[in-house]
C-alpha cells in the first residue's frame, strides 16, 4: 500500500454546550486503508465520523485534505463534503424515489454529471452492491440490508475519496448484518479508502488495517486487528473487549 495521506486530522475537538465529546483526537487516513473505529456507546465514534465530514462542525482543531485545512474561512466545504461519502445508519434513502434514482440524484445535482453517464455509473454501482434487480422498487419495497446496500452504492458512485460508514449495520435486522457486511468486505478487498464506525468485532478484526479504540472522546489505542484484539496494551481497551469477545 502506498502511504499516501487522503486526510489528517489534528487536535479535533467539538464540544456539545459544556460537554466535550472530542477531546485532542489526532489520526491520519491513507489511501487504501481500511480503518475500524470501535468503543462503547457514547465514546465519541460517530461524532468523530461527523465531525470528518463535517456534519458536525469541530469546536477546534483541523482536518487536512489535500494539503489544506478544510476548517479554514472560506474553503469550499460544499466541495469537500463530495469527496467524504457517508453511509449512514438509518440509511437516509429518498422514500418517493426508486433505488436507482437514489443513485443517480447526488450525481447529477451535486456533482452534475449528465444523465447518461450518472445512469451507467448508478448500474455499475448497483451492482457492486447486488441490487441491480430492485433498481425500480421504492426504498418502502426494500428490507433494511436491501436499503443499505443502495445507499452504499449511491456514496460510491460519488467517486469519493474516503467512504465514511456510521455503525451501517445497527439499524439492521440479525438476518440481514451479512449481506451489507459481506459488500463492505468486498469494497474493502477492491482498494476503497473506508472509515467504518462499528460493534461488529469480527468484521473489523478481519477487514481493517488499523483498528482505533475509542473512549470517553479519545483514541485510547490503535493498531493493526492482531495487536490491538489479541494484545491491546490498555486496560479499559482489555475491558472493553472482553465484554465483547467473550
Amino acid at each position: 500500500m502506498e502511504n499516501e495521506t487522503v486526510l489528517e486530522i489534528k487536535h479535533l475537538k467539538k464540544s456539545f454546550g459544556d460537554h466535550e465529546v472530542l477531546k485532542d483526537i489526532n489520526m491520519t487516513v491513507n489511501k487504501g486503508e481500511v480503518i475500524s473505529i470501535i468503543g462503547s456507546s457514547g465514546s465519541g465514534k460517530s461524532t468523530m465520523l461527523r465531525s470528518i465530514n463535517l456534519l458536525e462542525t469541530p469546536t477546534d482543531g483541523e482536518i487536512i485534505y489535500k494539503g489544506q485545512n478544510v476548517l479554514q474561512k472560506g474553503y469550499n466545504l460544499a466541495e469537500y463534503r463530495t469527496h467524504m461519502g457517508m453511509v449512514f445508519q438509518s440509511f437516509n434513502l429518498f422514500a418517493n424515489l426508486t433505488a436507482f434514482q437514489n443513485v443517480v440524484v447526488g450525481q447529477t445535482t451535486v456533482l452534475k454529471r449528465g444523465k447518461a453517464e450518472a445512469e451507467k455509473i448508478a448500474m455499475e454501482n448497483l451492482e457492486k452492491v447486488g441490487m441491480t434487480a430492485f433498481g425500480k422498487a421504492k426504498p418502502s419495497q426494500l428490507s433494511g440490508g436491501q436499503m443499505q446496500r443502495v445507499a452504499i452504492a449511491r456514496a460510491l458512485s460519488m467517486n469519493p475519496d474516503v467512504l465514511l460508514f456510521d455503525e451501517p449495520t445497527s439499524a439492521l435486522d440479525p438476518e440481514m448484518v451479512g449481506e451489507v457486511l459481506k459488500t463492505m468486505r468486498e469494497l474493502a478487498e477492491s482498494g476503497l479508502t473506508m472509515v467504518i464506525v462499528t460493534h461488529e468485532m469480527q468484521f473489523a478484526r478481519e477487514v481493517s488495517d488499523r483498528v482505533i479504540f475509542m473512549d470517553q472522546g479519545v483514541i485510547a489505542e490503535q493498531g493493526s486487528p492482531e495487536q490491538l484484539f489479541a494484545n491491546p496494551k490498555e486496560a479499559r481497551t482489555r475491558e472493553f473487549l472482553s465484554r465483547y469477545l467473550n
